[in-house]
This record gives structure tokens, C-alpha cells and sequence, in this order.
């Protein structure tokens, strides 16, 4: 068991996962935060003309999209690594088990 753990652990492709998932899980902090701003804005929008802003809500569901294709990586659901390394918004393909 040791040794298949030191295995594991002496391949780069499980340190540059390791590094990609805890950059991601910064930028998903970041994506959270806009996510608020985003949010709010549609919120006075609303308030003040009666109308939500189209323009919003294209970017809150982009916003929403990355987040989701963020968790799917950072849950192991998929090796797509999310934007910048993929393009915006394409959808991640899923790994069931087989």
C-alpha cells in the first residue's frame, strides 16, 4: 500500500492536478464573489426599471456555466481543464464509472 502511495505521489500528472485544483479553487472563490455582484445589479435593475437586463443575465448564466464546469473539475467528474485552458463555456464531458 506505501509503495502504490509513492507511486501515485512521484508522478508530475498528480502535482499538476494537484496545483490546477487549488488554482481553480481560488478563481472559484473569485467567480463566487462576481457571482454576488452580478446579483445585485440585476436586483437594482429590476428595482429601478421594472425589467431585468438581458445583458446580465447572458453573463450570470456564462458565470454559472463556469462555475459548474470549475466544480465538475475540481470533483474529479472531468480532466477538462475549465477556462483559460479550454474555451469559455464548452460544455465538460463527464467520466462515469464504469
Amino acid at each position: 500500500m506505501d509503495e502504490q502511495i509513492n507511486i501515485h505521489l512521484s508522478q508530475p500528472r498528480t502535482w499538476k492536478r494537484m496545483f490546477s485544483m487549488l488554482l481553480f479553487a481560488v478563481v472559484l472563490t473569485f467567480v463566487r464573489s462576481l457571482a454576488w455582484v452580478i446579483v445585485v445589479l440585476q436586483l437594482f435593475f429590476v428595482l429601478f426599471t421594472g425589467e431585468k437586463n438581458n445583458n446580465i443575465l447572458d453573463f450570470g448564466r456564462s458565470l454559472a456555466t463556469y462555475a459548474y464546469h470549475i466544480l465538475l473539475f475540481l470533483t474529479f467528474n472531468t480532466e477538462t481543464l475549465p477556462f483559460p485552458f479550454s474555451p469559455w463555456n464548452v460544455t465538460a464531458e463527464l467520466k462515469f464509472p464504469e
